[in-house]
């Protein structure tokens, strides 16, 4: 099979995971800061009304937050499974309805959506009615909680802002540091989302788990950014990615894209929503990414070899790396270098979304899969 051909490029990120996660100094994945902020984190717990989890719909189950299987708060935690427009929607739905089935409150969500944010608001507001009664004279704290890099700032930024003009609430508005690198949220702040009854939100640092022994949810969370590329390297992630690519059926979807011969630097939709003109310095472009989408088609299809060997695999990959050169803009330069660049902005492409959806983790066949208690 194809894919174990990708099993094996998995496996080798996942092994610098591993690694990474045995380090207990500051350059490891769970050092002492990580620490502190785990043990702030859990002490709050009790002091709070709603624990909402956030998780990475791509990994719903890989991203679970690992501090709350020690503690008894089911009966007020809330699971969100954050960036469900970079994810399968059918197998979101699937999952979706698994937890469900495990007996959790579980909502999906897109935190750069307005009325994905809305909807989150009045289903969180509804379960605060349901622990505290009829009573609006209260205020009630909702902690969020969760790895690194699932979207928590986001979503809490996204809250604060429409729950605060929905509530006509006066003052400076804050904004909670938001970055695609992993750990930018050092402390644990409240902002305010809703008024009658007034309700806070606690953004959290995210928290990895101490050990990770498993080279396969290592290179999962690895590839959807949960650690630092600087960590486990951005050519070796592309690499899994590209293979993930290859191995699936996202890229047929890009077969009958067409070059504009019109205007090769702008945008063919520029005109219709009223962009500025674009600029092939910005790899994000809507130009320069159906060329990248192209350049990809071609050298999978041109393909005739089988993939499920390994350095077949390999060979593709290389072809890959050295065509995107042209797409991406970038000049070709020794290899190492060379391959870092197209890496970094391949990398983004992705978690962006603009290079497919895609899910990592395979639904459990028992529904009551203990792991997930």
């Amino acid at each position: 099979m194809v894919a174990m051909a990708m099993t094996l490029f998995a496996e080798s990120v996942g092994a610098i995971v591993r690694e990474l996660s045995l380090k207990k100094a500051a350059d490891g994945l769970y050092g002492p800061c990580m620490a502190a902020f785990e043990r702030a984190i859990i002490e709050r717990v009790p002091l709070v009304d709603l624990v909402v989890e956030v998780r990475d719909a791509r990994i719903p189950l890989t991203s679970a937050f690992e501090p709350l299987r020690r503690l008894a708060c089911s009966h007020k935690q809330m699971i969100v499974l954050n960036k469900v427009d970079l994810a399968d929607r059918s197998l979101t739905e699937m999952w979706l309805r698994h937890f469900k089935m495990q007996n959790f409150i579980c909502y999906g969500v897109n935190s750069h959506n307005k009325d994905s944010i809305n909807e989150l608001l009045r289903v969180v507001r509804a379960r605060i009615r349901k622990l505290k009664g009829d009573d609006r004279s209260y205020t009630s704290t909702i902690l969020l909680v969760g790895i690194p890099n699932v979207g928590k700032s986001a979503m809490v930024n996204s809250m604060h802002q429409i729950g605060r003009t929905g509530a006509e609430v006066k003052g400076k508005l804050k904004h909670a540091t938001v970055s695609s690198k992993p750990g930018e949220t050092k402390d644990i702040i409240s902002y305010k989302i809703g008024s009658h009854p007034n309700i806070y939100v606690l953004d959290t640092p995210g928290v990895l788990s101490g050990e990770i022994g498993v080279d396969d949810l290592g290179s999962k969370l690895a590839l959807t950014g949960a650690i630092d590329d600087s960590l486990v390297g951005e050519v070796d992630l592309a690499w899994y990615f590209l293979s993930v690519l290859n191995s699936k059926e996202e890229y047929k979807r890009w077969e009958n894209l067409k070059a504009d011969a019109d205007d090769p630097v702008v945008s063919t939709c520029e005109f219709n929503q009223g962009r500025r003109r674009q600029y092939p310095s910005d790899h994000t472009q809507d130009f320069i990414v159906r060329d990248v989408r192209r350049t990809l088609f071609r050298c999978i299809s041109s393909n005739s070899v089988n993939l499920e060997n390994e350095n077949t695999m390999r060979m593709l990959i290389e072809n890959q790396l050295t065509a995107l050169h042209e797409p991406l803009r970038l000049p070709k330069e020794p290899c190492g270098d060379s391959y870092k660049a197209v890496a970094s902005k391949l990398l983004n492409l992705f978690r962006t979304g603009r290079l497919g959806r895609y899910t990592f983790d395979i639904l459990p066949r028992i529904t009551n899969d203990p792991t997930l208690s």
